[in-house]
């Protein structure tokens, strides 16, 4: 029997919802540096060389202190206060971006991942080429050094997803969208739905993508995704919709787009779902 076809399990994903990394710092920090989530980033830091204490304040879903001592990646999808302790006598050697996720806490990737990532570079294969690069942009001044950086960074988030997609519950991920991605049956049924959100996703369509009966299907992405297959479309829909409003798409547009009969019936199903009205809820919205 043939093989199914390979498919890109992010595309989707970063095609829709998008996200920036800006360098924030490159170089030893000495004493006490506070990253400030009334800031309102994710941060991406790569410890180099050195040591390093690490400590959350608001510790409630975090560790309360990490101590690090070979070259590690730190990835907060969220804002989280966090502070680095290192000692002046051996400072570490950090390169650090602030992460904006499109839609901010809103991003599928913000609402599913943990509030902290630590992974020891050695780890994860494959991100060594892209952090030499980055590694050699931010270690003396060149034109266009900045932007360069900045898509470095980027690449090393994407290669760090990758890696998280093939070991969820090596880093706690919990029931969501990453792990449904992470199953070999289910992700087909997932990557169809968010490249065709409009169209009509009978459970069994969904079953015959991901190969599987009804029945096992249904249950297979209760279990791993945490909800059913039409709360889970329902949910990517609206998070679609609060996007693209933002972008200045009108109801009518969008209910044509993601499956709805009309404006009438995507408004309801925004209210049902967010709580207020597709306007009320795009006067509220950020930018």
């Amino acid at each position: 029997m043939t093989a199914p076809a390979p498919i890109d399990r992010l595309a989707g994903l970063l095609d829709n919802f998008r996200f920036q990394a800006r360098l924030h710092h490159s170089g030893p920090l000495c004493g006490l540096t506070t990253f400030d989530a009334a800031q309102g980033h994710g941060f991406l830091h790569v410890l180099r060389r050195g040591q390093l204490q690490v400590s959350h304040p608001d510790h409630r879903d975090v560790p309360a202190s990490l101590h690090l001592d070979a070259p590690t990646l730190l990835f907060y999808p969220r804002p989280l206060t966090h502070r680095f302790h290192n000692p002046p006598q051996a400072p570490g050697d950090f390169t650090c971006a602030r992460l904006v996720f499109d839609g901010g806490a809103a991003h599928p990737l913000v609402r599913s991942l943990p509030a902290l990532i630590a992974l020891p570079l050695a780890q994860v294969p494959g991100v060594e080429p892209a952090l030499a690069l980055l590694f050699a942009e931010t270690d003396r001044v060149r034109c266009g050094q900045r932007l360069l950086a900045d898509r470095l960074f980027e690449v090393v988030v994407i290669q760090l997803l990758r890696w998280l997609l093939d070991h969820p519950q090596q880093v706690g991920i919990q029931p969501g969208f990453m792990t449904g991605l992470s199953d070999r049956r289910l992700s087909r049924a997932l990557v169809a739905m968010h490249d065709a959100p409009g169209d009509a996703w009978t459970l069994s369509r969904m079953a015959e993508r991901a190969g599987m009966s009804r029945t096992v299907f249904a249950t297979t992405f209760r279990d791993v995704v945490g909800q059913t297959p039409a709360d889970y479309l329902a949910d990517w829909r609206m998070a679609l919709a609060q996007r693209r409003l933002r972008q200045g798409q009108s109801i009518k547009q969008l209910a044509d787009a993601l499956g709805y009969a009309n404006a009438s019936a995507l408004s309801r199903a925004f209210t049902a779902k967010v709580g207020v009205s597709p306007r009320d809820w795009l006067k509220r919205a950020p930018a």
